[in-house]
């Protein structure tokens, strides 16, 4: 996690900025950033290093943890104390690689080395461990768990419901979710206490799932904009046209322009993903042009005849 900006920052505001000002730091980045709108290669990644800040710090019971734990606060135990938690973190840092009588192992592989002069392993750690330790903090909120949900292109266009099998320590169990339209690849949807079970009656954790849009045969999805292969006969592409298209949101009408060649983009506003609050993503028909199988006399003689008449060499251009 040490690579990962702080939320703060990733904002531009103080740590102890209100959550109005919170909303507008978000407001103005996600302007700037929306992939519908900054066609930067980079933006899409920027707006959803945002949107991931603004969850997280508009929401105060997460803002409060994130303050107390940094990155780590959703795989840390609600009930461990900060301080405690910092104090661990200083001693695992300052021990760097050396071995120590205690350990615990952290997430990634990595291993945090403790000197028991230092720090009590036990009282940092018996309340989690149930009956080895002293069961200091009582009843441990579950954990909280990820999983990926992949969705064809259409489903994640219209929105769908699906059952979920979800492991965990208790077994695997069933869960029905509704997920909305207009996801995008690498987002993440929060369901409240549907992650791992509390003990001692405490809530739940919550389950994050990770939306993953399948490869499709027609259509690639960048962000919200949809791209999708227009494929017009020669004639069309030299006279102009206005020809169907199937998208993921049903029949639309592209116009084609005359003199019109292969690989050139005609782009719907707002045909691609729904977005929120109207910023729909974009679907770009990229034209290929197709010819015939075979020709008949009569097309062939016409052919023949344009390409008597015509002085267009398209290998001159440059």
């Amino acid at each position: 996690m040490a690579d990962r900006r702080d939320f703060y920052e990733v904002l531009g505001v103080k740590r102890d900025a209100a959550p109005d000002e919170i909303q507008r730091a978000y407001r103005k980045l996600a302007r700037t950033y929306h992939p519908d709108i900054n066609k930067d290669p980079q933006a899409e990644n920027r707006f959803k290093e945002v949107s991931e800040a603004y969850d997280v710090l508009s929401d105060p019971e997460q803002r409060k943890r994130y303050d107390a734990f940094g990155h780590d606060f959703r795989r840390v135990p609600p009930d461990v104390d900060p301080e405690t938690w910092a104090r661990a973190q200083r001693a695992g840092a300052g021990a760097g690689a050396r071995a120590g009588p205690g350990s615990y192992g952290g997430g990634g592989g990595q291993r945090v080395w403790f000197d028991e002069g230092d720090i009590d392993i036990e009282d940092l750690f018996g309340g989690i461990f149930g009956a080895r330790g002293r069961g200091r903090w009582g009843p441990i909120r579950g954990a909280d768990q990820e999983v990926e949900l992949e969705l064809s292109v259409e489903d994640a266009y219209h929105g769908v419901h699906r059952w979920l099998s979800v492991s965990g320590p208790d077994g695997t169990r069933s869960i029905e979710v509704t997920i909305p339209p207009g996801v995008t690849d690498g987002q993440r949807i929060r369901l409240s206490g549907q992650g791992g079970e509390g003990t001692g009656g405490s809530a739940a954790g919550d389950l994050y799932l990770v939306v993953r849009i399948a490869p499709h045969p027609r259509y690639r999805v960048e962000g919200r904009d949809i791209y999708v292969e227009l494929p017009v006969t020669a004639w069309e592409a030299a006279l102009g046209a206005r020809v169907a298209l199937d998208t993921p949101g049903g029949e639309a009408k592209v116009r084609v322009p005359s003199l019109t060649s292969s690989g050139r983009r005609l782009r719907l506003r707002g045909r691609g993903m729904p977005g929120p609050g109207g910023l729909n993503g974009d679907l770009y028909a990229e034209v290929r042009i197709v010819m015939p199988d075979r020709l008949t006399d009569e097309e062939r003689r016409l052919f023949e005849q344009l390409a008597s008449t015509s002085t267009f060499d398209p290998r001159s251009r440059r």
